[in-house]
């Protein structure tokens, strides 16, 4: 019957054969087409950086021999940035150091006035009733102080933060569905006297714990009765990827790699948009704090381009801290930053994934160095031996496959073809030393692991002389 009903074709049995017929798909027809779509596909996988502790330093510019001059401490620039949209509410003032529920965006926080007394009744100090003063005899006026330049309501996140009060906000890059968006804390200290205005960020990779800490511990040791300027603190950026203990966002793109980001871009370009129009446009100086990635481990370190004369003289404030040239990639926090007119530095301790007490330690007091330097704090603080800049750093890698084995620690002094470590075959037993090319220091290495041949294993520090210097 089949074959019956093909041989007699009519109009009406040949019309849903044609129409199947064109409905078949284009690249039957047209190679180029699928050649297209394959390429299309393709850009919708994210090309993951190798890792920026390498790429970053071996893709750097050398230093130039010029010697950077000696500028003063920085001043607050805030108002060069662009202006702030007004703001919605006066955040609160809360002691930092309580234990407080996390933030919310939706619900008004409840603000307590705050009496602040008349400037005429500020002049008008009576004298104390037991006083020696006695009618006809001259008052000797005290030493009159220098005038102190009294701070400005800072305004950040759609909220007025007064001066001498700490807060903590909420920003939400607005990327999550609604019902299930999670704001970000933001930590902020408004001193009493003006200053300039130092931001921390941390946890830009979702692993790296050591910079949650060290921003948390800095923070919360500030009184804003004592503080000059204001200090913003970003522990955790990349919030879905510390969820996750992911170094990568949800669509496995680097954050780091997506700056200054767009309104209109894949979800790292709008993360990355809005962290830095609300938030980083409004400091004068930034420290973005990282660690080592795919089990590296860094020496406390700041990497920050040594041929920006700002920057350089900003090194100089962290205390006990090695500084490695880098001039930085495309779409790094920190380049944007620098291109931006805020000056930035990336400091790196430690390695991912673990908390380590004496990374931190290093990194608070770097910190508390660099504020002290810029006359936001008074304290009496003891500067410690300054360590090295390494104006040139190279990366060994494996040359074979197999199981990493050191013999070096982080830190420790290394001579040319000394030998840092070798690889163990675990199948054939061979050993494949790996050598110093240079004399310096291991300012950054692998811990013990399986690698593969080229695996960046050790990084050597080397203190060039500059012209000069």
């Amino acid at each position: 019957m089949l074959f019956h009903w093909l041989r007699k074709p009519t109009l009406s049995r040949l019309f849903p054969c044609l129409m199947a017929f064109l409905m078949m798909p284009t690249p039957l027809f047209a190679g180029s087409s699928a050649a297209s779509g394959k390429s299309s596909s393709e850009m919708l996988v994210a090309e993951l950086a190798e890792d920026e502790n390498v790429e970053d330093v071996e893709q750097s510019e050398p230093r130039k021999t010029a010697k950077p001059p000696k500028t003063k401490p920085l001043t607050s620039t805030v108002s060069q940035a662009p202006k702030p949209k007004p703001a919605k509410k006066v955040a609160p003032n809360i002691d930092l150091k309580d234990v407080a529920p996390a933030p919310k965006t939706e619900a008004e926080p409840v603000v307590q006035d705050i009496e602040t007394p008349e400037p005429e009744q500020m002049a008008k100090t009576p004298l104390p009733e037991d006083s020696e003063v006695r009618p006809g005899e001259e008052v000797t006026a005290a030493p009159v102080e220098k005038a102190v330049k009294a701070a400005e309501n800072f305004t950040l996140l759609g909220n007025e933060v007064l001066p001498a009060t700490s807060t903590r906000l909420a920003w939400s890059p607005g990327i999550q569905i609604a019902g299930l968006s999670q704001p970000t804390p933001v930590l902020v200290v408004n001193g009493a006297k003006a200053g300039p205005t130092l931001c921390l960020t941390g946890a830009i990779h979702g692993d790296e714990l050591n910079g949650i800490e060290i921003i948390r511990r800095t923070m919360y040791d500030l009184e804003p009765e004592k503080l000059s300027g204001r200090v913003v603190g970003v522990p955790i950026v990349n919030l879905p990827g510390f969820q996750q203990g992911s170094r990568y966002l949800p669509d496995r793109r680097d954050l780091n790699r997506h700056f200054p980001g767009s309104p209109e871009g894949s979800l790292a370009d709008r993360i990355a948009h809005s962290l830095f129009e609300n938030i980083i446009r409004r400091c004068d100086m930034l420290v973005d704090i990282h660690t080592g990635s795919l089990k590296r481990t860094n020496l406390p370190q700041l990497r920050a381009d040594m041929n920006n004369p700002d920057v350089a003289t900003f090194t100089q404030g962290f205390d006990r801290m090695a500084v490695v040239h880098s001039t930085g990639s495309p779409g790094m926090l920190r380049s944007a930053s620098v291109e931006a007119g805020i000056t930035t530095v990336t400091l790196e301790a430690g390695e991912s994934h673990r908390i380590q007490e004496h990374q931190i330690e290093a990194g608070v007091n770097s910190l508390t160095s660099l504020m002290e330097r810029q006359g936001m704090i008074s304290r009496m603080f003891v500067w410690g031996d300054p360590e090295p800049v390494y104006y040139d750093s190279d990366w060994i890698r494996a040359e074979h496959g197999g199981i990493l084995f050191s013999d070096v620690e982080l830190g420790a002094r290394v001579s040319e073809g000394e030998v840092l470590g070798y690889v163990a075959d675990p199948i054939t037993n061979a050993q494949y030393p790996i050598r110093s090319s240079s004399n310096g220091r291991i300012i950054g290495m692998a811990v013990d692991q399986v690698v593969m041949a080229g695996f960046a294993a050790y990084h050597i520090g080397t203190e060039a002389e500059v012209p000069g210097e």
